[in-house]
């Protein structure tokens, strides 16, 4: 036999082998495969085909329970992660997207390198807690992804962008919020917080309330978002949780930071510096300001101290008829930044006292817009007083009058 025969027939042989190892090799990734896909619909279910069954029933896929959707639905949405970011924090990047069905949702997607999750089924389960709220001041959850190894979660959009793009002329939104609308979004924020810690079926601690976090509609109604780091507390413990430090600089409660326990009061802290946020219409930490005044919650309290706080305020919205209830807030706001969590009001009593302060704003323009809109002549004929107040408020003080 020639010396060209055994080449081709050692070529013939190691080919075959080739293939066969070849062959092996995809069968092993198939079943491997499959197992996944097997272990992936026992833990949380293969809701492609729920979605596909419903359309040929012709019924609604509208459920109470989250949607659980693929990383490639997602891919689509966001057109692989370059459609519009509407926002971006410490826990990831928010992406418009567009859904097949036409929904528009915003997508947040966690930032690379960020911790994998280990216990998906105990997340998915808060996920599915989370798409049951229903509150006109919280941004439902409408699903999530557990495909990829950090979890991304899908959300309804709202389309006004947020308190802190508003606040700070930020993505070029340049609305000057006056004082009525400020105190609206405060009793907006203040009772969705106080829905999630005593209205639900499990107690809800948000865990990054900040300006980024809360977002407006076209009426400038708040809605709270981003449930990336919340914590669902147990029945059997209310009061505290001990877990790892999370929030954003600027809010975060140093009680929690310290102990490293996790209460209802450390969101209660965080609001505290948003209502200082509304107040002064200043960051809530800047490295550009001076040292004593990067900490806007440090700084504030400070001031409060030396009985200095209209040094702070923005002037753009202190009026002499809102001074009082700008004092009431600026209290208020101190009360819930006390560093001890037992001596800060509770996120019921907050909400409370924001929406009384609310309508008592809302019940003084509705008399001034009546006082206004009556004749000089009713109003003399009422009272002098109430003239002179008319003539003050038409034509400024000075020494026509």
């Amino acid at each position: 036999m020639s010396p060209l025969k055994i080449l081709f027939g050692i070529f013939v042989c190691l080919f075959t082998l080739l293939v066969v190892i070849f062959w092996i090799y995809c069968r092993s990734s198939r079943r491997k495969i499959k197992r996944l896909k097997q272990k992936h619909l026992l833990e949380y279910g293969d809701y492609s085909i729920q979605r596909h069954q419903a359309r040929n029933r012709n019924e609604s896929v509208e459920t109470e329970e989250a949607i659980k959707f693929t990383e490639e639905e997602l891919k689509k949405a966001t057109k692989n992660y370059t459609s519009q970011i509407l926002g971006e924090g410490v826990y990831g990047t928010i992406y418009k997207g567009n859904l097949s069905d036409q929904r528009e949702v915003a997508i947040r997607k966690p930032k690379d390198g960020a911790p994998p999750i280990i216990h998906r089924h105990q997340f998915f389960e808060e996920v599915n807690v989370l798409s049951q709220l229903r509150h006109k001041n919280v941004v439902r959850v409408i699903g999530c992804c557990v495909d990829t190894p950090t979890p991304l979660l899908v959300y309804e959009y709202i389309s006004n962008g947020t308190l802190y793009d508003h606040l700070h002329n930020k993505r070029g939104f340049r609305t000057l919020l006056s004082w009525e609308m400020r105190m609206k979004i405060a009793a907006d924020a203040a009772a969705a917080l106080a829905y999630l810690h005593y209205s639900t079926s499990t107690e809800i601690i948000h865990r990054d309330v900040q300006s980024r976090n809360i977002l407006l509609d076209e009426t400038h109604m708040a809605k709270l978002s981003d449930f990336g780091a919340s914590r669902l507390i147990p029945e059997n413990d209310q009061n505290q949780m001990s877990t790892l430090v999370q929030g954003t600089l600027g809010y975060l409660d140093p009680e929690y930071l310290r102990t490293k326990t996790l209460t209802e009061k450390s969101d209660v802290y965080s609001l505290g510096v948003v209502l200082v946020e509304l107040l002064t219409s200043r960051v809530a930490f800047s490295f550009r300001s001076p040292e004593a005044e990067r900490n806007l919650a440090s700084f504030f309290v400070c001031l409060m101290e030396k009985d200095e706080l209209y040094q702070i305020l923005d002037h753009k919205i202190l009026r002499d008829e809102n001074k009082e209830t700008v004092g009431k807030v600026a209290d208020l706001a101190n009360r819930c930044l006390r560093l001890k969590g037992r001596e800060r009001p509770s996120m019921q009593q907050v909400a409370m006292e924001l929406e009384g302060l609310k309508q008592t704003i809302i019940a003084e323009n509705r008399r001034r817009q009546a006082n206004f809109s009556r004749s000089p002549n009713q109003i003399l004929l009422e009272s002098p007083q109430n003239f002179y107040d008319y003539a003050v408020h038409v034509m400024g003080e000075g020494d026509g009058i």
